[in-house]
């Protein structure tokens, strides 16, 4: 029971970091952006590259992820999806997911469909025993890690000038301007931190998740899914949300594998009937 609740946990915080990102571009910047798997496979493939061409170590692999995919989404920022911000949801769904397309066509032809494997180090192997359940070191490794992602964040957000100037450029961009703050610089540097966490969580769940140029599709519904569920409140929506996703997921596909697979599309549905904006919602300004 508590092996299946840490793996649960494990996964639910994994999906949160993939995700997170979403919540902020979606909740935040009221932009709907599909391709945001692209920057979670661009994590994956770069520290997968990383490691098996060039012996570079699993632990440094990380923050390189974050930075690639992170310049990755700031050139696409600029040169691509600013220009969809003031248009229709619409617009931003077909165009996002034009995106996601050609990302999984060019990835294939270029290095192939291949799954993509990681080495992990010695000191991620193996497990441990933890109030009588046991649980795998890397998936200590993944619960502690994104736990302190989730506080970091979530404080930028809330208490740092930064999180007030975004905050300030979501509700009324005009009047933001008129402030002082540039509002593009702000668009631009959250989207770019948005997409370096989905890196940071491809490479994180190269080993668990699997990495192949599908990537973005078959997770995509997930990302969704966290986001419809947390609502529109910001990090902390996506983080309780994730982890409920999380537990009920490998829960379901332990007890009754027959229906695991669904049991998450049925808990998005009962959580959207009883509340419909999400578990938690954030009042925009006129």
């Amino acid at each position: 029971m508590l092996t299946i609740l840490f793996d649960g946990i494990a996964y639910g915080m994994l999906l949160f970091v993939l995700a997170c990102g979403l919540s902020v571009t979606m909740g935040l910047m009221n932009f709907i952006n599909l391709s945001h798997g692209v920057f979670s496979m661009a994590g994956g493939y770069i520290t997968a590259f990383l490691i098996n061409r060039w012996g570079v170590p699993f632990l440094l692999c990380l923050p390189l992820a974050f930075l690639f995919s992170a310049a990755l989404g700031m050139l696409l920022e600029r040169t691509l999806y600013r220009r969809l911000y003031a248009r229709s949801h619409l617009d931003q769904v077909l165009f996002t997911i034009g995106i996601v397309f050609m990302s999984v066509a060019a990835v294939d032809y270029v290095i192939g469909s291949q799954q993509q494997t990681v080495k992990l180090p010695d000191m991620l192997k193996g497990r441990i025993d933890i109030l009588g359940g046991s649980i795998g070191l890397y998936r200590v490794f993944i619960i502690a890690l994104c736990g302190c992602l989730a506080v970091t964040i979530q404080t930028l957000l809330v208490k740092t000038r930064f999180g007030s100037q975004l905050r300030a450029a979501v509700d009324d961009p005009r009047v933001a301007r008129g402030m002082g703050i540039n509002v593009n610089t702000v668009f631009a540097i959250t989207f770019a931190v948005g997409s370096g966490l989905a890196g940071l969580g491809g490479a994180l769940g190269t080993d668990i998740l699997g990495m192949d140029p599908t990537f973005p599709i078959k997770f995509m519904i997930y990302f969704l899914i966290v986001v419809t569920v947390g609502g529109t409140s910001g990090i902390m929506g996506a983080f309780f949300a994730s982890l409920i996703l999380g537990i009920a997921d490998v829960g379901g596909k332990y007890y009754v594998p027959q229906i695991g697979a669904f049991i998450i599309y049925a808990l998005m549905v009962v959580v959207l009937i009883i509340r419909p904006q999400g578990l938690f919602t954030r009042s925009r300004g006129k």
